[in-house]
């Protein structure tokens, strides 16, 4: 048996690494403390000193190792300054990564319908999955699939035919659709009629009838032309732009490809449906066809991924929605699977927890443009009462992205999968852990470079970085590699998120501490460097979260 060497990084002073002992010794569980204490005493000694270790001591059951200190400065700062964006993803815990075709499934809103606080966060979470495979060298395909086709659609040719107003639908396609879709669905409860002629509107789209298809793919283009400039504010964009209708046709034949294959079973309601369990378990029944003929929500993602695998070829796909969905994407590999499809184990699906209590000042959240416009106007007005803000060139600009990373940090803290109740006074505290504090650290780093110009940093004595403030920031730059490496191991972004809090805390003390103005040239430059180390990680780890820093505010 080879044994697990575990060593930890410590912030403490008195050690960078650490090697517990009970991980070396047989079946530890027999060893007492004074044990192994012996143990520690006795490996220490048989230990030696060299150019890298300064130091070796005993702890509780450990042996402690110190760097040497002027190695340590040397080596952190250089690789900073030389890996510039690519630091920490060069690590040898990447080496030997092969590069992967991945797809990310992200944000999906229906067209006419709300865009809720989950599709929220499935743009945000998906955007930094995204980046972050994109960092560690893969090949990333950014879809986002529209909910642009179904009943829905009935109901929006009907009713903009009795409501719609051309201008409206220019002007503000999101708004108009969503009002016209809120009042015919009022109209079709009270009246035969209306439901009547959606039912046919939406069979005249099924069978391709041009004009109805003309006035559907309107709504779909504006509604597209409209997400990507709301997407634009918030940094992120999509390689395509897919959605149900694509698979229309083609979820006809999964129908056929599950009936060849004896896998479809007839209801006594005319509906078809794949039993996954093969032993009638009522649990494990999926419908994947309506009585008259028509596909549904599954077999058009059956469909979307069998398409996206010819097109595509890909090693990953990633879907990213709420938890509900759950079921709905277990039962979809379930399915690949017995329909003979291997790869259905490259699909992997990123589940997220629920939101409560967003509101905006105009009540619940409708679009996301509301929610953009309520952070920018709170986070103006949270510059405005502040005395140390800065005369900015771009105040609305500025608002918008410090006002987002505070949205972003709130949102990535915890895991993913668990609900958290949303509060605008939480998400724009401007002390403690918050993405306000982050963009202000960065700001405030930025300024230091601009103040003392960069004819310090040529004169740099990496002796002069022995304060315990230094070193604790050093001790710190040096783990980014394995924070990225957690985080690409459980897509998680809270150990990044808990990372840059703790950096930027670190930063703080030492910009106390740590004067640059009163001291010596050679001190001064050391200083700059080593804040400017802090700087350029601290935006990359902001960027891959999807933040965009701030110079100022």
């Amino acid at each position: 048996m080879g044994h697990v060497i575990i060593i930890t990084r410590k912030l403490r002073e008195v050690a960078d690494f650490q090697l517990s002992v009970d991980s070396l010794l047989e079946n530890s569980s027999d060893h007492s403390k004074p044990d192994v204490q012996v143990q520690a005493m006795r490996l220490a000694e048989k230990l030696k000193c060299d150019t890298v270790v300064s130091e070796i001591s005993t702890g509780q059951g450990t042996v402690n190792f110190k760097i040497n200190r002027e190695l340590l400065t040397k080596t952190v700062l250089q690789q900073v300054m030389e890996d510039g964006s690519k630091y920490g993803l060069k690590s040898e815990l990447f080496s030997g990564l092969p590069q992967k075709k991945i797809i990310v499934e992200f944000s999906s809103p229906n067209v006419a319908k709300k865009f809720h606080v989950g599709h929220l966060r499935s743009t945000i979470i998906g955007n930094f999955i995204a980046n972050l495979k994109e960092a560690l060298g893969h090949q990333v395909t950014r879809i986002n699939y529209l909910g642009d086709w179904g009943m829905q659609f009935g109901l929006l040719g009907t009713g903009f035919q009795l409501f719609g107003y051309e201008e409206k639908l220019q002007s503000n396609p999101l708004q108009h659709l969503f009002e016209v879709y809120v009042q015919v669905n009022k109209e079709a409860a009270d009246d035969k009629n209306v439901a009547k002629s959606a039912h046919e509107f939406f069979q005249r789209l099924e069978l391709g009838d041009t004009q109805a298809l003309a006035l559907w793919q309107k709504f779909r283009d504006l509604s597209i032309e409209e997400y990507t400039r709301i997407y634009k504010r918030l940094g992120i964009h999509f390689d395509e732009y897919s959605g149900e209708s694509f698979y229309r046709e083609k979820s006809q034949e999964v129908l056929k490809l599950l009936d060849s294959k004896g896998l479809l079973q007839k209801t006594v309601k005319g509906t078809a449906v794949v039993d996954l369990s093969g032993n009638g378990d009522l649990s494990s029944i999926c419908t994947v066809m309506r009585s008259d003929g028509t596909s549904l929500y599954t077999t058009r993602d059956l469909a979307a991924a069998i398409d996206r695998m010819d097109k595509y070829n890909f090693d990953k796909m990633i879907y990213v929605t709420d938890k509900g969905q759950k079921k709905h994407f277990q039962q979809v590999f379930q399915m690949l699977q017995i329909m003979g499809y291997d790869w259905a184990e490259r699909c992997q699906h990123v589940p997220f927890g629920v939101v409560q209590g967003m509101k905006t000042r105009r009540g619940d959240v409708t679009f996301l443009e509301d929610v953009l416009n309520e952070i920018r106007l709170r986070m103006l007005q949270n510059m405005a009462s502040v005395k140390t803000t800065k005369e900015l060139e771009n105040p609305q600009e500025t608002a918008e992205r410090v006002g987002l990373a505070a949205l972003i940090i709130q949102d990535f803290r915890g895991l993913l999968l668990s609900d958290y109740q949303f509060s605008w006074d939480r998400v724009f505290q401007s002390r403690g852990d918050t993405g306000v504090f982050l963009q202000y650290t960065h700001a405030r780093l930025h300024s230091l470079e601009e103040t003392f110009g960069c004819g310090y940093l040529n004169d740099f004595n990496t002796a002069c970085l022995q304060e315990p403030q230094s070193v604790s920031i050093l001790q710190h730059l040096l783990r980014f590699d394995e924070v990225l490496y957690r985080s690409s191991q459980d897509l998680q972004p809270r150990h990044i998120v808990s990372y840059l809090l703790t950096l930027s805390h670190l930063a703080a003390v030492a910009h106390k501490t740590l004067h640059i103005k009163s001291s010596p040239p050679e001190v001064a430059g050391a200083r700059l460097h080593l804040f400017k180390a802090v700087r350029c990680v601290l935006a990359n780890g902001m960027k891959l979260l999807g933040i965009t820093p701030v110079c100022k505010m």
